[in-house]
């Protein structure tokens, strides 16, 4: 991947297929990683790692143990390393993930949804 300027929007234009992060960028020994989300995730968490997602379009809703966090556009939220969660996208949602290089996107609890990240 070479240093240049990155347009979100059309790295999201590029692909359909959701709950399958596509890297654009890396910083050091992380990945951005654009997905697009519809329905509910896998409950899960990743034990070494916190991640970030920022919405870029619709709305996320975050299900934790002890709670829900909702975003919109250009709200961000990072969920510590370690805790359970599950994002749910009652319609279709952009974001971008920050997350080091190699995290699973089912965390713990792998199965037929996880995706390794490919170069959008």
């Amino acid at each position: 991947m070479t240093t240049q300027k990155v347009n979100i929007a059309e790295k999201l234009a590029g692909f359909t297929e959701q709950w399958a992060p596509r890297r654009i960028a890396r910083v050091n020994d992380y990945e951005v990683k654009a997905a697009r989300l519809q329905g509910e995730f896998v409950r899960h968490s990743h034990e070494d790692t916190d991640e970030m997602f920022l919405v870029v379009s619709g709305t996320l809703r975050i299900r934790l143990r002890d709670g829900e966090v909702v975003l919109h556009p250009g709200e961000l939220y990072v969920v510590p390393r370690g805790v359970e969660h599950q994002p749910v996208a009652d319609e279709e949602v952009t974001v971008l993930l920050f997350e080091p290089t190699g995290t699973r996107n089912t965390g713990d609890r792998g199965g037929e949804r996880t995706r390794e990240p490919v170069d959008a």
